[in-house]
């Protein structure tokens, strides 16, 4: 079965069972409706996860645990059959235009077609997000129906880690519980690096980006950082942004010893040396 199919198959099941996902439930204060356009365009933005195949991951050692870096920004932990993202930052784009700064309103929709894909692709039996999975404590009340339908039917069949973030003290009723971190064998995974020393540590929070100058120009893109104890994750959401990794930010965590850049490409991810990347 397809992921696309499988949401259609929980839309029907959702309908017509009497354990049907009330919207009651996710958003205590109020209930939000969709029409047909909004379900339309994230049914069709979701049928095209099965597209973003070919890509090609780059092995990358932490802590003695070998995993994959996804030129997605994901991580993949093939032994424990575990997928990790950062910074997924669901509605993003309606919390600015809450504010009045308009965004396009599909960064949740676009942003659940990746991971949809990345599902597709790796079959995991557990997916830990990193913190700031949810843009506000309010994202849940503006997250759409269907958007919300389509992350529950990703989240069937599996364990769902969801880490604590500074940007989401809760998360939207039904899908589960935060924790602050989480252990797995020798490797910790928590939202913010901490200072100092940390082997075994896999955390977002930052959004590492790289710059690289060649004789023919330079490129910035979002980046996994490592030192090989430990892994910065770059941001997965569809509306972050990147902070360069020459930033002071980082220094303070890998104390001048040798850092890999592991950039992201179109489809593959490209170790580079930090000393060959230069600040913004």
């Amino acid at each position: 079965m397809t992921v696309s199919r499988q949401f259609a198959d929980q839309k029907v099941a959702n309908t017509n069972s009497a354990q049907a996902w009330n919207p009651a439930h996710f958003q205590p204060t109020r209930v939000r409706t969709t029409d047909s356009r909004q379900t339309h365009r994230t049914e069709q933005v979701l049928r095209t996860a099965e597209a973003y195949g070919g890509q090609s991951a780059t092995g990358i050692t932490i802590a003695g645990v070998s995993l994959l870096a996804d030129p997605s920004g994901a991580l993949w932990h093939e032994e424990a059959r575990a997928l990790v993202v950062a910074d997924l930052h669901f509605e993003k784009g309606s919390a600015y235009a809450a504010r009045g700064q308009f965004l396009p309103p599909y960064d949740t929709a676009a942003t659940l077609a990746r991971l949809a894909a990345l599902i597709l692709r790796y079959t995991p039996g557990l997916v830990i997000a990193l913190g700031d999975s949810f843009h506000d404590a309010r994202a849940g009340e503006r997250m759409a129906a269907c958007d919300y339908t389509a992350l529950n039917g990703l989240m069937q069949g599996r364990q769902w880690i969801w880490i604590a973030g500074n940007h989401d003290p809760v998360i939207p009723l039904g899908l589960g519980e935060l924790q602050e971190e989480f252990e797995m064998g020798s490797l910790t995974f928590r939202h913010e690096p901490r200072q100092g020393d940390s082997n075994g540590e896999i955390a977002g929070h930052l959004h590492p980006a790289a710059r690289v100058v060649s004789p023919s120009g330079s490129l910035r893109r979002r980046c996994f950082i490592s030192d090989g104890t430990r892994c910065i994750l770059p941001a997965f959401g569809a509306f972050t942004g990147g902070l360069n990794i020459r930033d002071k930010a980082f220094a303070a965590l890998f104390g001048g010893r040798p850092v890999l850049a592991h950039v992201l490409g179109r489809n593959r991810v490209y170790p580079v040396s930090a000393r060959h990347c230069t600040g913004d």
